[in-house]
């Protein structure tokens, strides 16, 4: 088993649902994140001031899977999430041992 992990841009989360639909992956986790790294953010104006967020929105989605299905489910996110910014999609595959 395995603990696939995708943060991807929140404009690509209905396509990518459908997605796993698709493929029969009908159980999985969102969750809304803010990352921190190469992309600034955007610039804020609040009460008059600007700020500049250092925060980006993504979203996280979790999926357990069978080590045989790995695969499938890596290319359905990575065919519609991933640009040409390596940041815009990001996919981890973890060891996943047990489930309580």
């Amino acid at each position: 088993m395995k603990m696939i992990e995708a943060i991807i841009k929140p404009v690509k989360l209905d396509e990518v649902k459908s997605a796993l639909a698709k493929i029969g992956v009908e159980e999985f986790m969102e969750s809304a994140i803010y990352c921190h790294g190469r992309q600034k953010g955007q610039a804020i104006v609040y009460r008059g001031a600007e700020y500049v967020a250092n925060l980006v929105e993504k979203v996280k989605l979790e999926v357990i899977a069978a080590d045989d299905s790995v695969g499938k489910i890596i290319e359905a996110i990575g065919n519609i999430a991933k640009t040409e910014r390596r940041e815009d999609c990001r996919i981890f595959v973890l060891p996943f041992v047990e489930a309580c």
